[in-house]
């Protein structure tokens, strides 16, 4: 198959996408880039205001803690309003939640704006696959949602590189220094406003509610009593990644900081590169999964990662943890979507958001509780041991998606529909 096939093969299935993944897609440009600055700068605003690492593994952990406490009421809600309803409240209260932690630079404030952080994404959390299966044929399905994820970083990148700059434009407006909390909070202003814009083509989406049948309030305790084996199979393995990813990922600009003593400008361009080429991972991944098999992409691709993650956490030379970075980020991230819509693909659609809510809250259990104890062990042993906590837990979940599903049969898991099952290349 020459490159010309391949390209005009990804093209219609683009082409394929409805109007109101389009309007999706604009809002996560948008956001995307809006929280690709947010994500660089807030820990070395948070640092600057005289916080410490402690602090910022707490503030990771309360967002989190939050967002696995919601994660089934917001499945209920997002049911009961309408997916429409809850992309946008979801993205007005991260607009909100960003802007006040411009203005009040309390360390209570900044815990309650964590929180409502935590509550929106959650609420975007459990819309978002439903809304994009809602939203996508069979055809298209995978490569919706892996453009969705890859645009989201690629406009990340963008937002890196902005990051890195931002502070020294607003240091230089306020005649102050660039790693001042002044320039950083006027940045972080501008990028709450930013993400409050990113709201208006969410307003064009036209989504139907859904009947009170589909949205019975005892709907994930039902499903869950039904289906206790497919449900632990399917979210087990990304309960222990999401453990591993919370030690290290949410500190890398702090890393590349402490361990390799790089300027934020540097770190910027480095974050910018990173989402750049997780993005082209994830452009990648579908073609690969119609060619190889969904969890065989999943399966091959985080093994491949690890070795790049030991590189990144061990490494003396800046250029080679640097490289690393680039590599591991794109392997190891290239599969989530892939893996979301095997997960959505393999429940009945009423069943969709409150399966959305579960993997949410399996994802943010171990984002709850591992900063905090990641930012206690950088105190008192450096990287060290959150790398090797990361690098184990990550091999656990790889030999977990191995077993449950490439190494079964998908019989053993569920029972998908006739659909389903022509789009399942392990039948």
């Amino acid at each position: 198959m020459n490159s010309n096939h391949i390209l005009r093969e990804y093209t219609s299935h683009i082409r394929a996408f409805k109007p109101n993944a389009r309007f999706y897609l604009l809002n996560v440009i948008a956001t995307g880039a809006a929280m690709g600055v947010f994500r660089l700068i807030f820990n070395f605003y948070a640092l600057s205001l005289g916080f410490d690492e402690a602090l910022l593994g707490n503030l990771i952990t309360v967002g989190s803690f939050v967002a696995l406490l919601v994660a089934l009421p917001m499945g209920y809600l997002a049911d009961l309003i309408g997916r429409k309803t809850s992309l946008v409240v979801s993205g007005v209260l991260l607009s909100v939640s960003i802007i006040a932690m411009a203005i009040w630079t309390t360390e209570t404030s900044f815990y309650w704006m964590s929180a409502l952080s935590g509550l929106a994404q959650s609420l975007a959390g459990v819309t978002m696959s439903p809304f994009l299966m809602e939203n996508s044929d069979e055809h298209e399905r995978t490569y919706l949602f892996s453009f969705s994820l890859g645009l989201q970083m690629t406009m990340a990148s963008v937002g890196n590189w902005i990051g890195g700059y931002l502070p020294t434009w607003m240091g230089s407006l306020r005649a102050v220094s660039p790693i001042s909390p002044a320039a950083y909070s006027d940045s972080i202003f501008i990028v709450g406003i930013s993400a409050g814009l990113a709201i208006l083509p969410l307003l064009f989406i036209k989504s139907p509610r859904l009947a009170h049948a589909d949205r019975a309030i005892f709907a994930p305790f039902q499903y869950a009593a039904k289906h206790p084996r497919t449900l632990a199979k399917l979210i087990l393995p990304m309960f222990i990644t999401s453990i591993g990813a919370g030690l290290t990922m949410p500190f890398m600009n702090v890393f590349f900081r402490v361990v390799h003593q790089r300027s934020d400008p540097v770190i910027g361009a480095l974050f910018a590169w990173g989402s750049l080429a997780m993005g082209i991972g994830l452009l990648i991944a579908p073609p690969l999964a119609d060619r190889f098999g969904k969890i065989q992409v999943v399966v091959i691709t985080q093994a491949l990662s690890i070795p790049f993650l030991i590189l990144l956490g061990f490494s003396p030379l800046y250029w080679i943890s640097a490289a690393a970075y680039y590599i591991r980020l794109a392997l190891m991230n290239m599969s989530s979507p892939v893996y979301e819509t095997f997960v959505m693909e393999h429940v009945e659609s009423s069943a969709r958001a409150t399966v959305a809510s579960l993997t949410s809250m399996a994802w943010n259990f171990g984002w709850a509780f591992s900063p905090t104890i990641s930012g206690w062990l950088q105190i008192r042993f450096g990287f060290g041991p959150p790398f090797i906590g990361t690098i184990a837990l990550y091999i656990v979940s790889v030999v977990m998606y191995w077993a449950f599903f490439w190494k079964q049969t998908i019989t053993d898991v569920s029972a998908p529909t006739a659909a389903n099952k022509k789009s399942n290349p392990t039948q």
